[in-house]
């Protein structure tokens, strides 16, 4: 070839000194090139550069533009391709040379280097790489998404990238906010898509580029995947319910949920789990105490419920987000689990599964029962059982023994009789809970199993017959005009064991006995005299006495 620079050229010479792997678009006629060059004369003397100019020489091909001979050595070539075109005069500047800069006749070697091509008829190009499996919404007008994106020239110089600055890029689509060609580019497309977007400079930044890092008249191709969108119209979305047979109960404005969650972005990245935490998250629905969108998604839900809950950022954190974890104008999936609820008027459930006949005699306030229970929460875990210890649950009813819902539960039930009991937390263990879980609704399968009857209220100690009237004489034993603690425990045990008296059942005896020589010891000496005895019915102030 170094030959032919001595002797006339019939046409140009084209030797490829560089082709890319993959040709991105070939130069036809009528199309606009961007290009650098080196122009030397066969010697190797340079006469031109477009280097030495800091910018690309910009033309249209086969518009008579360009010398002949180099009109003809663009065509066919790829981006990122390098030629070495030899041009002889007449398809250069043939007899009459171009000034001071170029003789006649001179044959020009000319170094090209292919940066861009586009033609006016171009319009968006659009090259979908990565489908995801579902996609049951695509991107419209007036939609705002949230995207990451390579920005680089046509022949891959980087100019811009979201993935840099470590954040999405948020706009609305279609109406303006982007260049034309973005705005175009973007419908269409899915959550989790990935899509090379290739436009014309008409559709990017014109003649003139950014000013910056976008050159004027530059193709601009953008490889982007899109993260989340939503419209400011959305509501929120729920999804992939699974109730549970039967829902007896569906949850209301000023109830208290008790649920778990997953939460995530629309793209699947996780930021939030109740489970990661082991505890639920609890709180009121329907009152502003959790974003919008998620006091809306609660209404209804039955306790033991499954449910996806999509929220809008309108309805989420908005545009600002919570920082870290949630971006800003970040659409939110939940994915909840509906524990229990209950709201703070609900009384103590009883349903009764089985009563026997012939039920005449029921508890009632201050009687000692045995009960057999099998407890657990609402979601079916199971609590404690009597049955795993092999005996009752023994407990005067009344005496705030157990909690208020069960006292309530376990009121005018026979012997025999099977109840289910549902109790909230406020008649239960309350918010903090004891053994089970913080404003947990308790569930008790329970069967009375015995019961024995109760002293009136007021009374831990009941005469069985008349009251002698030596009373206070028969405890004096040793007749000295006052009842030691012995003699009163020792008469008092005395009168239960030959059935003239009764005791309170489901207390400690000696308690109740000291207690009620307490009462009578009016002054604290450690025994009781005439004076300070007196029977119950003697009293005007009321306790527990004789």
């Amino acid at each position: 070839p170094e030959s032919l620079n001595l002797f006339p050229l019939d046409d140009i010479f084209i030797e490829k000194t560089f082709v890319p792997e993959e040709c991105v678009r070939a130069v036809k006629v009528g199309d606009y090139v961007r290009y650098h060059y080196i122009g030397m004369f066969p010697d190797g003397k340079k006469f031109d550069s477009s280097y030495d100019r800091g910018n690309t020489y910009n033309v249209f091909v086969g518009k008579k533009q360009l010398i002949e001979g180099m009109d003809k050595a663009l065509v066919g070539m790829c981006v990122n391709e390098r030629r070495l075109v030899k041009i002889p005069p007449q398809l250069a500047y043939g007899k009459q040379g171009y000034g001071d800069i170029i003789p006649a006749d001179s044959i020009l070697h000319f170094d090209v280097l292919l940066l861009d091509v586009w033609n006016p008829e171009d319009g968006v190009q659009i090259k979908t790489y990565h489908t995801p499996a579902t996609c049951p919404r695509k991107v419209e007008v007036s939609d705002f998404v949230r995207y990451h994106y390579n920005g680089t020239l046509l022949d891959g110089t980087l100019f811009d990238s979201s993935h840099t600055r470590m954040r999405t890029y948020d706009t609305y689509v279609g109406i303006g906010w982007l260049i034309a060609g973005m705005d175009q580019g973007l419908l269409g497309m899915c959550v989790g898509e990935r899509r090379i977007i290739t436009m014309p400079p008409s559709l990017g930044y014109g003649e003139n580029g950014d000013g910056s890092d976008i050159p004027g008249q530059a193709s601009l191709v953008f490889d982007v995947v899109l993260l989340d969108f939503h419209n400011p119209r959305d509501r929120i979305t729920v999804t992939n319910q699974k109730v549970p047979e039967p829902c007896t109960r569906k949850a209301v404005a000023g109830d208290f949920v008790r649920y778990h969650y997953n939460g995530s972005l629309l793209d699947g990245t996780f930021f939030d789990s109740s489970y990661s935490r082991n505890r639920t998250y609890d709180t009121y629905v329907g009152q502003g105490y959790v974003i919008a969108g998620m006091d809306e998604g609660l209404i209804g839900v039955c306790v033991g419920e499954r449910r996806t809950i999509t929220i809008p950022p309108h309805l989420g954190y908005g545009e600002e987000g919570t920082g870290t974890k949630i971006p800003g104008s970040a659409v939110l999936v939940f994915d909840v689990h509906i524990i229990d609820f209950h709201n703070p008027s609900d009384n103590t459930e009883v349903t009764v599964t089985y009563k026997p006949e012939g039920c005449d005699k029921q508890t009632k306030k201050g009687d000692f029962i045995k009960y057999h229970y099998n407890a657990s929460l609402m979601d079916g875990t199971s609590i404690d059982s009597t049955y795993n210890y092999a005996k009752t649950y023994n407990i005067v009813l009344g005496a705030n023994q157990i909690v208020p819902g069960m006292e309530d539960g376990l009121m005018d039930m026979c012997v025999g009789e099977k109840r289910h009991l549902v109790i909230p937390p406020h008649l239960g263990y309350g918010e903090r809970g004891v053994k089970v879980p913080g404003s947990a609704v308790l569930v008790f399968d329970v069967e009375l199993v015995d019961m024995e009857e109760g002293l009136p209220e007021g009374y831990m100690f009941i005469w069985n017959d008349e009251v002698s009237p030596d009373l206070f004489a028969e405890m004096d034993k040793d007749n000295d005009e006052q009842v030691e603690p012995s003699e009163f425990t020792d008469y008092i045990i005395r009168q239960v064991n030959e059935g003239k008296g009764r005791l309170a059942p489901g207390f400690d005896p000696y308690r109740i006995i000291d207690n009620m020589f307490s009462n009578q010891d009016r002054d604290g000496d450690g025994k009781i005299t005439v004076a300070e005895f007196k029977l119950k019915a003697d009293e005007a102030a009321a306790h527990d006495e004789l």
